[in-house]
């Protein structure tokens, strides 16, 4: 089997081999997801300056959790990433996954995002 450094190392593969097909633009920016295994982080990116344009993580004061690490505060980082996407005018994104599996935290992420607005 892996060992950690194996496993981070095939996700950054991944990772990459993916970001050879998307890209974030400014009206369509890219929503990317980083899992630790602590929290959970969100963040809108538009690729053609390299800039950031919104981020949320589970480590932010406003959401008031307890534990980063659940699939209930990987919702609220969708949501409040959507609610703040919604706030600079961006309705349509599109979501790279970070390399990590859709499932569990990285699903509850990208499904409160959908309910909150976001369009992918």
């Amino acid at each position: 089997m892996f060992t950690k450094g194996d496993k981070n190392k095939a996700r950054k593969k991944r990772h990459l081999r993916i970001r050879n097909r998307i890209a974030g633009t400014a009206l369509r920016p890219r929503l990317n997801v980083f899992r630790s295994s602590k929290h959970i982080y969100a963040q809108l990116i538009d690729d053609a300056t390299g800039t950031t344009i919104v981020s949320a993580s589970s480590m932010d004061k406003e959401l008031g959790l307890t534990s980063g690490s659940n699939i209930e505060a990987a919702a609220a980082v969708g949501t409040l990433v959507a609610n703040r996407a919604k706030e600079k005018g961006l309705e349509e994104i599109v979501f790279d996954r970070g390399g990590y599996l859709y499932h569990g935290r990285v699903k509850a992420l990208a499904e409160a995002a959908r309910e909150a607005g976001l369009q992918f």
